[in-house]
């Protein structure tokens, strides 16, 4: 059968593979082993593990399956997004809204790197999600400050680079200062990255990264959006106080960071599930940024491009993209950023006949929701006008969430374990001899 004879449910079924490709290529299981140290190189020292984020309590379980010395860990994750471990503790806390349990859970992180010495090595575990899971304050500033500024900066439309500027100025422990405190220990990052650029600074706010922004900067992203910020948080950064660690800092000379997963790595994935399937593959870009509802317009466009004219590829063939849209969120409806692009990027294909769509975050929860995304159809416009939906009024309401819920076409997987990013596909059937 040729890709354009298939059934609407062989398109979906094809997206939905392909989503499921991008994030196998991430999990932890198949990225940690190789880049585990040898345990004969500690000689007399210890291996301490610790980390933060949606798929560190994977990538704890991970290095637990495959090392064969002792160690002795504690990682903090998202509820729900625990694994069992036997000699790593998980802890899990709140996301992307800082609770208590993470506060705490960064203060024992703290605590537990005390007293190393220079013959021990520290492997943190980091991975997206570690922003809000590490909400230690700094002096002067409470977890109540922490999460105004949190939610603040979720509704902005800030990009993810600007909003941990912010966060790693206002944290004990974000900005390098986690690797300084495990000095003069050895440090060895191992990153799975979910930011546009996979800068290490911006995985997490780079708890154990040098952080070259200053608190200038940080005010800088308040004054740009024109948040409203607790008088404590600008004294922080006012007075200089919550300035980060920077480059070329002794307290971060023994520290090496290794990328192991991307949103490339996991696009690439996607990309030989198509050409398998018979279909051509595009990478538009890893690290698309922008307003959500504006890039879904842009790329329905050059969609339109390839199925009317055959310009700049020619169908069939599917668009692939990845990176992390930003939402200014004006409405009270149950959104997300992947569902805010795709009910855009809908709306602007009009029903075209061969177009089909998936966009989803890659760790399972688009927003809020435990829900990861959502899937459009050439009759998406047709079914949701019959439930009396008005797409632009939810589009309005940042309400993607329940638009592609009343549809039924909502994309569940659970708890991934993982956090690449975004995944964005638009799959473009060949023209039918009738065109």
């Amino acid at each position: 059968m040729k890709p354009s004879d298939q059934l609407p449910e062989a398109q979906q079924a094809l997206l939905r593979r392909m989503f499921d490709a991008a994030i196998a290529s991430a999990q932890p299981a198949i990225c940690i082993p190789p880049h585990l140290p040898d345990p004969q190189t500690l000689g007399t020292g210890r291996l301490v593990v610790i980390g933060a984020g949606k798929a560190s309590a994977a990538m704890a379980r991970a290095v637990e399956d495959h090392w064969s010395g002792p160690l002795t860990g504690l990682v903090v994750t998202r509820y729900g997004y625990g694994v069992p471990c036997e000699r790593i503790e998980i802890v899990e806390a709140a996301h992307p809204v800082p609770d208590a349990a993470g506060q705490a859970a960064a203060a024992r992180l703290l605590q537990f790197v005390q007293g190393l010495k220079a013959e021990d090595l520290v492997l943190c575990l980091i991975s997206g999600g570690g922003s809000s899971l590490l909400p230690l304050p700094a002096p002067g500033l409470t977890l109540e400050h922490k999460q105004i500024v949190s939610r603040a900066l979720l509704k902005s439309g800030a990009t993810i680079s600007e909003m941990n500027c912010v966060r790693r100025h206002l944290s004990a422990i974000k900005g390098g200062r986690l690797a300084a405190a495990c000095h003069p220990a050895r440090v060895l990052t191992l990153l799975i990255s979910d930011v546009p650029g996979d800068d290490p600074m911006d995985i997490a706010s780079g708890p154990t990264v040098p952080d070259p922004t200053t608190c200038e900067d940080a005010l800088a992203v308040i004054r740009r959006y024109g948040i409203d910020v607790p008088p404590e948080v600008l004294e922080v950064l006012q007075s200089g106080q919550g300035e980060s660690i920077k480059p070329g800092d002794p307290q971060l000379a023994g520290t090496e960071v290794r990328m192991i997963a991307t949103p490339q790595m996991a696009l690439e994935a996607a990309a030989a599930v198509a050409r398998e399937a018979g279909i051509t593959p595009y990478i538009l870009g890893d690290a698309l940024e922008g307003e959500a509802s504006d890039v879904g317009k842009v790329l329905a466009g050059i969609a339109l491009q390839v199925a009317s004219r055959g310009q700049p590829v020619l169908a069939p063939c599917v668009l692939l993209s990845g990176g992390e849209t930003t939402v200014t969120v004006r409405g009270n409806g149950r959104g997300g950023r992947n569902v805010e692009w795709l009910l855009s990027a809908g709306i602007a294909l009009q029903g075209n006949p061969r177009i089909h769509a998936l966009a989803g975050d890659t760790d399972g929860v688009d927003g809020q929701e435990e829900i990861a995304g959502g899937y459009w159809a050439p009759d998406s416009l047709e079914r949701a006008w019959a439930l009396g939906l008005r797409p632009l009024d939810s589009l309005a309401n940042n309400d993607g969430h329940g638009f592609f819920e009343a549809l039924g076409d909502s994309v569940i997987t659970g708890p991934t374990l993982t956090n690449v990013n975004d995944f964005r596909a638009i799959l473009i059937d060949a023209p039918t001899t009738e065109n």
